[in-house]
């Protein structure tokens, strides 16, 4: 291998090693992961082609609808053809692929969860200078700096893995390749490189948390100053919001900001922040948005008329 180890492919063990749970698994993943890309796909295409959502929001709604199917896509695939087989493998390049892809989407939707606190902040404390502030050039360049900073992030972990030397050790107790798994089969003393990756991953992502967290109970400070029951639209926007933040920090948090070990509810984790969060994040936003409901019904109504007219 060109970084100097004897790996070429390391075994997953999954989920779960027995057989029979395996295929018990099977349809309740494959159907978790069809939901997450027709729910967001649904959400995505709507923002973008209905002229009634022109909201800055819907634009970084669209994003997070963007990376959350795409995100799960590098991991769930395998992982749900891996519970029919007896044998899982992966290719030492493929599994540095998905560490790359994971990592970059992952570091991306922290970003963006932070850009969409801070339009939510504008729009409901500074709400006469919203469209000023917010305007479109202001809400690329967001995107663009979400975007890129997920790459610098994926990209600084990246190196870190694969400048590791691995001399024989390829057994992954887990369904995915990932820092911590990895940096047990190396056969260097990784405690350095561990700490690093804390600092790069698990640090981010508890800061940028309790950011959000207090950036929130501003908005909310601020919506029970001019009155809570005069805006509920702003209120369950916010709740929303904090539900999907919740659900994305706290498992990211539990996984990247500890020392490098691994415990048996890993797993759990893992499978919370692949497949369980980027599900229910449409539902989220859907259920508590009358707007986006609205306005999807309409959109969809309308164009299952035309097609019926067209048949």
């Amino acid at each position: 291998m060109e970084n100097g180890n004897n790996v070429t492919e390391f075994v997953l063990l999954g989920l779960t090693q027995n057989p029979e749970m395996q295929k018990v698994l099977f349809i309740p993943f494959l159907l978790i992961y069809i939901v997450t890309i027709v729910g967001n796909l649904l959400i995505m295409v709507t923002a973008v082609a209905s002229k009634s959502l022109g909201s800055p929001m819907y634009l970084f709604l669209a994003s997070l609808s963007f990376i959350d199917p795409v995100y799960p896509t590098a991991i769930a695939p395998k992982m749900i053809t891996d519970l029919l087989h007896e044998k899982k493998t992966i290719s030492f390049q493929s599994c540095m692929t998905q560490v790359f892809i994971d990592h970059l989407f992952a570091g991306a939707e922290v970003i963006l969860l932070v850009v969409m606190a801070y339009d939510r902040y504008v729009a409901i404390c500074k709400p006469l200078h919203y469209l000023v502030i917010m305007n479109q050039r202001v809400c690329v360049l967001m995107l663009l700096v979400a975007w890129s900073g997920g790459f610098l992030h994926s990209l600084v972990q990246f190196l870190f893995i694969y400048q590791l030397p691995f001399c024989g050790l390829n057994v992954i107790d887990n369904f995915v390749c990932d820092l911590y798994l990895l940096l047990k089969l190396a056969c260097i003393n990784t405690n350095l490189t561990g700490l690093s990756m804390i600092g790069n991953g698990g640090a981010i992502c508890t800061v940028v948390f309790f950011i959000l967290l207090v950036s929130y109970g501003v908005i909310l400070h601020s919506l029970k100053t001019h009155g809570l029951e005069r805006n509920p639209k702003a209120f369950y926007t916010c709740a929303s919001h904090m539900t999907v933040v919740t659900l994305f920090f706290v498992p990211c948090i539990f996984l990247y900001a500890r020392p490098n070990s691994t415990l048996p509810i890993d797993k759990f984790m893992t499978v919370v922040l692949i497949f369980i969060t980027p599900m229910l994040n449409p539902l989220i936003y859907t259920l508590r948005n009358a707007e986006m409901k609205n306005t999807m019904r309409k959109l969809w109504s309308k164009n299952v008329t035309l097609v019926g007219r067209g048949l």
